[in-house]
């Protein structure tokens, strides 16, 4: 599913997946905000250090407040590209707006620490999942952050990553750290399967998403908007969504 990259990176990008046509509808509830702030404490993986903030120039020294930011893009709410995983995949400014952007549905999963989502789940999932629809999972996880249970969250297997290329959704969501196997779960030389799976057939990646149990099984308007980093593998996002009638 996902081999380890050669010494120049791995490739076999497949491209955008065709979308269905669908009908344009309205929402009409408010818009809900799906972002975690971005701090010091923003949720983020086990293996990533903090980000950190200095200022170039500060007041009352200074005429202005500049704050200087350091940071890895996988950081808090943020989306992944293609390019996160496939050498010849797109990076962030190159991804289409159609591709976050649109209708979908926030599907509620009870799931246990280190708990697989596997087809049966997603199949059953209410609302239906519909092609060219976004997926967002709310397991729970985005209250568990600074636990320890927040490295060992549900995740997606293989074959549920498939199914969901498989029906044509063009992003999924997840409110964990990521849709991959836990940290402590990891063999070695890990691949990152769900990840390939899902990136290599354009499927896009959102993680560590929050508040989604204020729309829990309803079908939604979604807005994905992470920064156009030229050529790059992933970018921090504000993403929101209101409720359809």
């Amino acid at each position: 599913m996902c081999e380890s990259p050669a010494v120049k990176g791995r490739t076999g990008w497949r491209g955008w997946s065709e979308l269905p046509p669908r009908t344009i509808q309205k929402a009409d509830g408010n818009w809900v905000d799906l972002t975690h702030p971005f701090s010091v404490s923003v949720p983020r993986s086990a293996a990533f250090s903090p980000p950190k903030f200095s200022y170039f120039a500060q007041m009352p020294e200074r005429p202005l407040n500049v704050t200087q930011m350091e940071t890895i893009v996988h950081m808090g709410t943020h989306v992944d590209a293609p390019r996160h995983f496939y050498v010849d995949g797109p990076g962030m400014d190159e991804i289409p707006l159609e591709r976050m952007t649109g209708e979908g549905v926030v599907i509620r999963l009870e799931k246990a620490v280190n708990e697989e989502i596997g087809i049966d789940d997603l199949a059953a999932a209410n609302p239906t999942i519909e092609p060219g629809d976004i997926v967002a999972i709310d397991t729970g996880w985005s209250g568990r952050w600074g636990t320890p249970e927040w490295n060992r969250h549900p995740y997606l297997s293989v074959e549920a990553a498939q199914w969901l290329v498989d029906q044509k959704v063009k992003l999924i969501a997840v409110d964990t750290a990521t849709p991959d196997l836990p940290y402590d779960l990891r063999p070695e030389d890990f691949q990152f399967p769900v990840h390939c799976a899902l990136l290599k057939d354009g499927v896009l990646i959102s993680e560590q998403i929050a508040n989604l149990h204020k729309l829990g099984g309803r079908r939604v308007e979604f807005l994905f908007c992470p920064l156009p980093i030229e050529g790059c593998d992933g970018a921090p996002a504000r993403v929101l969504a209101r409720a359809f009638s």
